[in-house]
């Protein structure tokens, strides 16, 4: 599978410079850092949440879990995970699973876990389970220019 027109469009929108690398199938985040050879903190997951507002995405490192009492006093809203039949719904240009962790390219309000943006690159899932897209954790900001960041993981 390529990476879907959405996710690329949005990329080059933004002007950020990436790689993609392809990689033995895998089923999850965990398999897949240890895949394409990386820490799993350097590699972007996103959880997709919901609330009577709407979806939110969560894009925090794949060795992290949401807090979701945290995330929800700190976004005000009241939130639980979304289903699959609703994220295959709204990411149905993605593998299921395999859902890139640029929320703004759906429409979606997203957050960022600050500690990804400490790490010097950023690798994420590119819409299936066999590639992932690498860029600079600087041309990922850029990539999220006005997404919030705060503090709303906690460790495996």
């Amino acid at each position: 599978m390529t990476i879907p027109a959405r996710v690329r469009n949005y990329i080059v929108e933004h002007h950020a410079m990436f790689d993609v690398f392809e990689h033995p199938l895998t089923m999850n985040s965990a398999q897949t850092a240890h895949a394409v050879h990386i820490p799993p903190e350097r590699l972007a997951k996103s959880v997709i949440l919901e609330d009577d507002d709407g979806y939110l995405m969560a894009v925090l490192p794949a060795n992290g879990r949401v807090h979701l009492g945290e995330l929800s006093r700190q976004t005000g809203r009241k939130l639980r995970l979304a289903t699959e039949t609703e994220i295959a719904r709204i990411f149905d240009d993605c593998e299921p699973g395999a859902v890139p962790p640029v929320g703004p390219a759906y429409g979606l309000q997203t957050m960022i876990e600050e500690s990804l943006l400490e790490q010097p690159d950023v690798y994420f899932e590119a819409g299936d389970h066999t590639e992932v897209i690498h860029m600079s954790a600087e041309q990922f900001v850029g990539l999220m220019a006005g997404v919030p960041h705060m503090h709303f993981v906690t460790s495996h």
